[in-house]
């Protein structure tokens, strides 16, 4: 499926290869994209896909750049800007949907790593050590907005901060209890949208000591006390969020796990390449039905 998948892939990075400036360098931002995401397809590390003799079955990149020059290249703000207009090409980020969901996937390294980015903090069954993804997703597979933080930043934290980068508009925003504050009801709901979270302690009487409570919480709390047919429903599609990143493992070249080459600055760059792949599968699978 590699090679069919690539078919895809090689369509768009053709398109960007044309429609893009040189620049200054010798070897153009496409290509060294298109080298990345042959890497990444077959989960190699980048020195491998600089190899002509790797790329087996397709056709190489001429000119090939050597593994220093690729990871000079990788670390400029280009190929981060590419690597969304990729995105953009391939499923357009659904950012005027009515509901939207939120929530964080842990990307563990090992523990005894010496990655000094990777800190440990709560991930999947317990402390791990590694790497956060957050995202807001709507209804399909391409996030609406997702960042990468060390695993100890804690999720209503990186939540404030994609939502402030985010357009949100009307309609609902869905959360887990973990982001249950005052200060992400408020933000959200200044934002235009209705935030929705199950209450963080189930069996707490109050609604904690505080200065000053959002209202807008304390109208959700209200309303969770004898929730609607509509409000149950909701927190129920909450769990779909849970299927997109699904969706990102559940495959061959799927965001399985981080690999011991990618750590730091590496990791945001592997995981929207992973994205991109995982939107380039929903492609092919989408034309095989057709057929």
């Amino acid at each position: 499926m590699e090679r069919e998948l690539w078919s895809i892939l090689t369509e768009h990075l053709t398109y960007l290869t044309t429609a893009t400036r040189r620049g200054r360098f010798v070897h153009p931002t496409a290509r060294i994209l298109r080298i990345y995401l042959w890497a990444v397809l077959h989960d190699r590390p980048v020195y491998w896909a600089c190899d002509i003799r790797n790329w087996y079955g397709v056709k190489p990149p001429p000119n090939m750049p050597n593994q220093s020059t690729m990871s000079r290249r990788l670390a400029r703000p280009e190929i981060h800007d590419m690597l969304h207009t990729l995105l953009d090409r391939l499923e357009p980020a659904e950012s005027q949907a009515l509901v939207m969901r939120i929530d964080g996937k842990a990307l563990p390294v090992s523990k005894h790593s010496c990655d000094s980015k990777a800190t440990i903090g709560r991930g999947t069954g317990g402390f791990q050590k590694g790497y956060k993804l957050h995202a807001i997703y709507a209804y399909n597979d391409r996030p609406i907005v997702f960042r990468v933080a060390p695993m100890n930043v804690d999720e209503r934290t990186v939540a404030k901060q994609i939502i402030e980068q985010t357009q949100l508009g009307e309609g609902y925003l869905l959360g887990d209890a973990n982001y249950e504050t005052n200060p992400l009801y408020k933000q959200v709901n200044q934002a235009g949208r209705i935030y929705v979270t199950p209450r963080r302690f189930k069996k707490a009487k109050g609604v904690g000591q505080t200065i000053k409570h959002s209202k807008h919480r304390l109208a959700m709390i209200d309303r969770m006390q004898q929730p609607s047919p509509f409000i149950r429903e909701l927190l129920a599609s909450r769990r779909s969020i849970e299927t997109r990143f699904a969706n990102l493992c559940n495959f061959g070249g799927g965001l399985t796990h981080l690999p011991p080459w990618i750590r730091g600055d590496r990791v945001l760059n592997y995981v929207t390449a992973k994205i991109i792949i995982r939107l380039t599968r929903n492609k092919l699978l989408e034309r095989k039905r057709r057929a």
